[in-house]
Parts: C-alpha cells; structure tokens; sequence
C-alpha cells in the first residue's frame, strides 16, 4: 500500500502528514529540520511506501495559518480511527469537541467520553495521538490546569505555545 507524505515548515517547527485521499493518517509536528520530520514520518511507517508529494495542500494551509496564530477549523478533516478501540473512539471524539482556545482535564474529557473514572486511560489515548492539532490534545490539561504531557520534540514548550497562541486569539474575538 501506497500512502502519500509531505512535510513543511510553519512557525511552530516543521510538520509532516501522511495519509491516503483525504483521510490523514499522521501527523507530526515540531521538528527543527524537514529531515527529522521526514525520519519521524518514515519511523512510524517503515514497512509502508511514502509517496512524497503535496499531499492535501488545503489542510497543509490550514495549519501552516493555525501556527500563524488564525482560528482554524479541523472539524471536516477526516482522521483515521478504525485501528481504535471503542473506548479511544469516543475519546477521540470528545476531544474534536473541545473548542478553540478552551481547555479542559483529563477527568473532564472522560466524563465527556462516558467513563468518568477513566482519567489515567484518557491520559493514554492522548499520548499516543496520530495527529495531534486535528485531535486537539494540547487541550488537555492535568487535574488543576497542570500543563501534563506533549509528546512532540519540543515537549510541553510547545504545548504552552499552542494553549498561549489560542488563547490570545480567542480573547480577541
């Protein structure tokens, strides 16, 4: 099978998608040269073939201008789910609800998800996010707005600039 690969640069690092037709498979993200993005890419599918292309230019606009600081939607973008369980379903969902520039703690997001006490294991299913951004994890907060975890290069430094990049845009509005 043949997946299709770009990688670009922004203004929170380089990014890299794979995915096939409009269906976006991964996404990586914070990466100080396009060659680490391409490794990352290449890491997480080293028994598949990238097709390096540019792939989804309107989605790769779309986060080129939400890491220029623009309120951007994710909400039609369609990311692959079907390797998920039921349960990091619904968490994946709930977490596509949470809405710009509004955080909320991983307590809360299983109660949305519809396992309140399922804290620990919302917790997982955000550390192993595909396509982070699109799955808005940077959202997620530890109980009492604890900063929690970021699994991209740049770890929680970046996670503070998206929550801080979103913030100041939706205290604009």
């Amino acid at each position: 099978m043949s997946l299709q690969a770009c990688v670009f640069s922004t203004s929170l690092g380089w990014f890299g998608l794979v995915g096939q037709q409009r269906c976006v498979w991964r996404l990586v993200m914070g990466h100080r040269r396009a060659d680490e993005a391409w490794a990352a890419l290449h890491r997480h599918f080293a028994n598949e073939t990238l097709s390096e292309s540019d792939w989804y230019p309107a989605l790769r606009k779309k986060l080129e201008a939400f890491a220029a600081g623009k309120r951007v939607s994710f909400d039609n973008v369609q990311v692959r789910t079907e390797h998920r369980t039921e349960f990091q379903q619904k968490v994946i969902l709930a977490t596509r609800a949470v809405g710009f520039g509004e955080t909320v703690s991983y307590g809360e997001l299983a109660t949305r998800a519809g396992s309140t006490n399922a804290a620990r294991a919302v917790g997982t299913v955000m550390a192993n996010n595909d396509v982070p951004i699109i799955i808005p994890c940077h959202r997620v907060l530890a109980s009492g707005g604890k900063i929690g975890g970021f699994s991209a290069p740049q770890g929680i430094d970046l996670k503070r600039r998206l929550l801080e990049l979103e913030a100041q845009r939706a205290s604009e509005s």
